[in-house]
């Protein structure tokens, strides 16, 4: 996957638990559970404006891109 979600080092930073997140957001704990280890395959924008909003942060702070790395072959 090309996209790490980094959502976990935020909340540390921030001290902040799951629990404590998951009131503040109002989303349930499974659901920030599955953002928080990368099991999600879209979140909505509403949700991440609320979780930025929360932990005082940027999108880019939760979200990263990373290319897959390609396999060169040499002739």
């Amino acid at each position: 996957m090309a996209i790490i979600l980094r959502l976990d080092r935020v909340m540390a930073d921030r001290k902040m638990s799951l629990k404590e997140l998951s009131e503040k957001v109002g989303v349930s704990n499974v659901n920030l559970s599955k953002i928080k280890t990368g099991k999600i395959s879209a979140i909505r924008f509403s949700t991440l404006e609320a979780i930025c909003e929360t932990l005082e942060c940027q999108p880019g702070d939760i979200l990263e891109y990373q290319a897959d790395e390609k396999i060169q072959y040499k002739n």
